[in-house]
C-alpha cells in the first residue's frame, strides 16, 4: 500500500482546512493557492530511497499538472512532529503480548519527536498520554486494553483529530485495531471509514494501521476480519500511510511492522504545490509521483482547496 519548516506555514494549511468556506482572493486564481502535503519516499522491494529533488516531484491535480513550489525533508530544524499511538480498548488479552513491542517502539523514536498515547473506547478517544519527549512515560502509560469496549475505531479517529490542538510540525497517527466497523456493516463504501478518511486527509495527517485480531467471537468472523483488514488498508492507502496486517497470519511481535515504519518516518518531506481554487471549497484528487527509476512518492490521494470569490 500504498516538510523549509514545518512551522507557520503547515499551521497556515491546518487553519485553511478547518474552515469550510474559505477563499481565495479573486486575482489569486491564476496563480493557485499553497497546499501542504506530508509525503514519504519509498524504494521499491526495500530498497533504500535515493535522495529527491523538488524538481524530481510532479503533482497533478486532476488531469492537470500544478506547480511544485516546496520540497523539504523533515529533519534537523525541520523534524518536528506528534505522533499518536492509538489502541483499541475492545482488543483485550489479545493484545498482551506484544506491549513490548508498542513500548519499544516509542522509546525508539528520535528526540525532536512528541509522543502521545491514546484508546478507542465507545466510539470516543481516552488520552493516556498527550504529546511528550518523555518517551519513558509515554511507553509507561501503555496498559492492556480493557476488553468491554464497543464502537467504532474510526468514529474514534474523527475525535482525536477533533481533539488534537494545532501543531508547527508534523502530525502522524498509528493505528492498533480490528478494523471491524460495527455499524456500517459490510460496504465496499463505508460512511464511518470515509469520515474517517476525509478527516485525516483536511488535517494532513498520515494514518498508519496495525492489524490486530479482535476479542472474542468477532476475532475468527471471517467476514468481519476481511473487512476489518479492507477498511485498515483503504484508510491507510488513501492517507498516505501504510497498513501492516494479514488475517491468515497474526504475527507473534510486530517487530518488523515497527521496523517498516521507523524506515518511512525517516524519509518525510513537506511538499507545498500550487493548487487550482474551484469556485467552491472543498477536497480535490491530486497525485504525487516521480519519473525516479524504482522510487514511489506516498500521500494522501484527496485535499483540501479553498474556494474562490
Amino acid at each position: 500500500m500504498k516538510i523549509a519548516t514545518f512551522g507557520s506555514r503547515l499551521l497556515f494549511a491546518a487553519v485553511i482546512t478547518a474552515i469550510a468556506v474559505a477563499t481565495v482572493p479573486a486575482g489569486a486564481q491564476d496563480a493557485g493557492v499553497p497546499v501542504h502535503l506530508i509525503v514519504t519516499v519509498e524504494g521499491r522491494r526495500g530498497a533504500q530511497p535515493p535522495a529527491i529533488s523538488r524538481d524530481d516531484v510532479l503533482v497533478f491535480q486532476g488531469r492537470d499538472r500544478v506547480p511544485v513550489t516546496g520540497w523539504t525533508p523533515s529533519e534537523g530544524s525541520n523534524a518536528a512532529l506528534q505522533l499518536y499511538l492509538l489502541i483499541d480498548d475492545s482488543l483485550g488479552t489479545s493484545l498482551d503480548t506484544r506491549l513490548a513491542d508498542l513500548q519499544s517502539f516509542v522509546r525508539k523514536q528520535p528526540d525532536s519527536a512528541e509522543i502521545g498515547v491514546a484508546y478507542m473506547h465507545n466510539g470516543t478517544v481516552q488520552f493516556a498520554q498527550k504529546p511528550t519527549r518523555d518517551h519513558d512515560a509515554a511507553a509507561k502509560s501503555i496498559r492492556i486494553p480493557q476488553t468491554f469496549s464497543s464502537g467504532s475505531p474510526y468514529e474514534s479517529l474523527v475525535e482525536l483529530i477533533k481533539q488534537w490542538p494545532a501543531f508547527s510540525g508534523r502530525r502522524e497517527v498509528v493505528m492498533v485495531t480490528h478494523g471491524i466497523e460495527p455499524y456500517g456493516a459490510a460496504e465496499t463504501s463505508n460512511p464511518f471509514v470515509a469520515q474517517a478518511i476525509a478527516a485525516a486527509q483536511r488535517a494532513a495527517i498520515p494514518v498508519f494501521t496495525i492489524y490486530a485480531p479482535a476479542a472474542g467471537h468477532w476475532g475468527h468472523t471471517w467476514w468481519r476480519v476481511t473487512w476489518g483488514l479492507t477498511y485498515l488498508s483503504q484508510l491507510a492507502d488513501e492517507t498516505g500511510g501504510e497498513g501492516y496486517g494479514d488475517s491468515g497470519l497474526v504475527p507473534v511481535s510486530f517487530t518488523a511492522y515497527f521496523d517498516d515504519l521507523n524506515q518511512r518516518l525517516r524519509h518525510k518531506y513537506e511538499l507545498t504545490f500550487l493548487a487550482k481554487p474551484g469556485s467552491k471549497a472543498g477536497m480535490q484528487h491530486v497525485r504525487v509521483t516521480t519519473e525516479i527509476p524504482n522510487v514511489d512518492l506516498v500521500a494522501a490521494d484527496q485535499v483540501f482547496v479553498p474556494a474562490t470569490k
